[in-house]
């Protein structure tokens, strides 16, 4: 079995990675190519009141009404 086909059976999308900050930090490492993502802060959308996780890598991401992760507003 070829490791390219190895690793497209391992990919995993924003919206799969379980609702916990760890395993958002996690997927986004791997998606950068295990350059460390870390939180910066934490602040809440004052439309939504949701909040919003800002990381190193310069994007924020929120939770959806169903837990599922996705690029903030």
């Amino acid at each position: 079995m070829s490791q390219a086909f190895v690793r497209e059976s391992e990919e995993q999308w924003l919206h799969d990675v379980p609702p916990t900050t760890n395993a958002l930090v996690v997927y986004l490492t791997r998606e950068n190519n295990g350059v460390r993502v870390y939180e910066k802060k934490v602040t809440v959308n004052q439309k939504t009141g949701k909040e919003e996780h800002h990381m190193s890598n310069g994007s924020a991401y929120s939770k959806d009404d169903e837990g599922k992760w996705f690029i903030g507003w």
